[in-house]
Formats: C-alpha cells, structure tokens, sequence
C-alpha cells in the first residue's frame, strides 16, 4: 500500500509540474519577453480590429489589391501543407499553366516572362504570408490602374514593407502581402 502512494503522490507531482507550473512558466516568460510574438504577431486595421497575422497568409483576388503566392489549401491554417509534386508530375504542370493563365487575365500589360516563379509555384506549407520584391513589383501596374494610387506610391509601400534577409544571411528579402495591401487599402481611402 505504502509503494502505491508514493507512486501516485509522484504521478501528481510530476502531472502538475509538467502539466499545469511548466507551461504557466513558459506562458508568462513569452509575455513578458515577446507579447507580440506569444500572441500570434497580430497584424490589426487603423480602427484597431486583428485583420490577420504576419505568420499566416491570406487569398487576396480582388484587383486592386496586391496578390499572395498560390495555396492548394486556400491558406486555411487547420492543415498546412502542399502537394510535393515532382518535377515529372504532370499535375504540377497544370497547376502552373492555370495560375500562368490566370495572371495573364489579371495582368495583361506584364509579359508572362517577367513573371516570378512565386506568383504561380505554392510553398511547402501553403501558408506563406510574404511574396518576393520582384512578385510585388510586377503586380504594381494593375494595382495602379485600379486603385488610381500612383506607381511610384505603390513602389514606395514595397519598399517600406521590404523585409531583408534575417541576421543579413539567412532567406531572401520579402514583402507581407497583407501588410502591404492594408497601405494600399488606407491610401484608397
């Protein structure tokens, strides 16, 4: 009897060290280092309401707003991920001929040989919330034309929300879609 109480009375103190002290203890560390980062690096509108996350992108189709990387999950974050098509895979070839197609109707004054190969390829996890300099460039046309925001005001946003490579080495420099298009939204107003 005496060994299954210090078994149970063990099995409840680790339960409650590793289950409920730990992570209060981690909870309130990630508070206090990085609250913005502890609560999903919330992206919100001038009026204040949480539109998104810097983490997660979103499908933006209208014209006159600046257009993510293509998601086979519609960027729907329960299940991340992407089809890992091969090179050989002739559904990869479709996908790509459908998004070229679609660019080609949305963008008619950009040559399909300008075109980024992020604009019409998914990311690994289908969820990526940034696009690279060159993809947001080339869409600053139709935007223009739509939103009636100048070129070169457009050109600026990009700049501004141009992110470098991290510790200057690591990744390529990106631009948050979302981010971007809640200036051009504004500057619309």
């Amino acid at each position: 009897m005496r060994i299954i109480w210090v078994t149970l009375r063990t099995t409840l103190t680790i339960a409650v060290v590793c289950c409920i002290v730990y992570n209060l203890a981690v909870w309130a560390v990630a508070q206090a280092a990085a609250p913005d980062k502890a609560n999903g690096s919330l992206i919100k509108n001038a009026e204040g309401q949480v539109v998104g996350s810097k983490l997660i992108g979103q499908s933006f189709t209208e014209p006159g707003y600046f257009h993510g990387r293509v998601s086979s999950i519609d960027y729907d974050a329960n299940g991340s991920g992407s089809p890992n098509y091969a090179p050989s895979n002739p559904e990869l070839l479709k996908r790509a001929e459908e998004s070229l197609s679609a660019w080609k109707a949305e963008n008619p004054d950009v040559p399909v040989s300008e075109v980024p190969i992020d604009l019409i390829t998914n990311s690994g996890s289908g969820l990526d919330p940034q696009i690279s300099p060159q993809a947001a460039e080339v869409q600053v046309p139709r935007v223009s034309k739509v939103t009636g925001i100048s070129e070169d005001e457009l050109r600026k946003m990009i700049a501004d929300h141009t992110q470098g490579r991290s510790l200057g080495l690591f990744g390529e420099p990106a631009v948050n879609v979302l981010e971007l298009n809640l200036d051009v939204q504004a500057a619309r107003k």
